[in-house]
C-alpha cells in the first residue's frame, strides 16, 4: 500500500493518472472539453489534476492555501509555468481578488476532495457561481462523511490510521484518542466540524439553485487503484438509491453541478 502525504512526487503523478484515467472522462460523459478552456482549481495541492487538464489542451489557475505544496507545483511543471499554460495562487479562496488574480471566467472549477475541509460549504457553492462561463460547470469529488474513513483518519501516524468508522465517536472522545496518540487534532477535527454527507450536499446544491448535471458513485474510489491496488468499483444501484446507508459504505462521490 502508497501512503499518501508521504513522497509528495509520487502523490502528484497519482493525481495526474487519476485525473486522466477517471475526472475527465467522467466530465466528458456530459461536458466537452475542448483546447483553449480555462480551469480553476479550487484546493489544487501540488496541481496533479489540473496538470491533467493542461494535457487536454486548456489553461488553468491553482488556488491552495498551503504554500509548501504550491513550491512542490512549482518544482513539478515549470514548463508549464513557464509557458503560462498554468499559474497558481497562495491563498484563501475568499481572499482572492477575482478582478486581478483570476483573469476572467471559468468553464470548469475542480474541488477534488476539497468540500470536506470547507467552512460555510453553501457559501462557496454559491460563490463559484460567479466565476463561471455561460454553461460551465463545477466537479466535485470527495468521501462522505459516514464512510469508513471519512475522517481522513488514513493521515494518521498512529494504530488510528487503521481503524474505520472512528471519526464517528463523540466529539469529546474522538478528540481525546487524537490528543493521546499525538496526531494533527485541529486539522481532523476541522474535517469533522465540516463534515458533509451526499444528502447535505444535494440538498446545498438545491438550495443554491443548481442543476445536478450528472453523479456517480463509488463503492470502490477510482484513486484504491494505486493506494491499494485494487479495481475501482461503481456502487450498487440499489445501495446507491437507499438515503443515509448509502453514505457508509459509499467510499468516493464524483459530481458535476452547473447553475440553473
Amino acid at each position: 500500500m502508497f501512503e499518501f502525504h508521504k513522497d509528495r512526487k509520487r502523490y502528484f503523478d497519482i493525481q495526474v493518472a487519476n485525473a486522466s484515467e477517471f475526472v475527465i472522462p467522467f466530465i466528458e460523459e456530459k461536458f466537452s472539453i475542448t483546447k483553449g478552456m480555462r480551469v480553476l482549481e479550487i484546493g489544487c495541492g501540488e496541481g496533479g489534476v489540473l496538470k491533467a487538464f493542461i494535457q487536454k489542451g486548456c489553461t488553468g489557475i491553482g488556488v491552495e492555501l498551503d504554500l509548501p505544496r504550491i513550491d512542490f507545483a512549482k518544482e513539478f511543471m515549470p514548463d508549464e509555468i513557464a509557458s503560462g499554460k498554468i499559474h497558481f495562487i497562495s491563498k484563501d479562496i475568499y481572499k482572492v481578488d477575482a478582478a486581478k488574480e483570476l483573469n476572467g471566467l471559468f468553464d470548469i472549477i475542480v474541488l477534488k476532495d476539497v468540500i470536506e475541509h470547507i467552512h460555510n460549504q453553501p457559501k462557496l457553492i454559491k460563490w463559484m457561481k460567479n466565476f463561471l462561463t455561460p454553461n460551465g460547470i463545477i466537479f466535485f469529488g470527495f468521501p462522505p462523511w459516514y464512510m469508513p474513513f471519512g475522517g481522513h483518519q488514513q493521515m494518521c501516524r498512529s494504530k488510528i490510521m487503521q481503524l474505520p468508522y472512528i471519526h464517528l465517536l463523540p466529539r469529546f472522545l474522538y478528540k481525546w484518542l487524537l490528543k493521546k496518540n499525538n496526531e494533527a487534532v485541529d486539522d481532523l477535527m476541522e474535517i469533522r466540524d465540516t463534515q458533509i454527507t451526499i444528502e447535505r450536499f444535494e440538498k446545498i446544491c438545491k438550495q443554491e439553485n443548481y442543476h445536478i448535471l450528472h453523479k456517480r458513485h463509488y463503492l470502490l474510489n477510482p484513486i484504491y487503484k494505486w493506494k491499494f491496488n485494487v479495481k475501482p468499483r461503481k456502487q450498487f444501484a440499489f445501495i446507491q438509491s437507499i438515503p443515509f446507508l448509502r453514505n457508509f459504505v459509499t467510499t468516493c462521490v464524483y459530481y458535476i453541478i452547473t447553475p440553473k
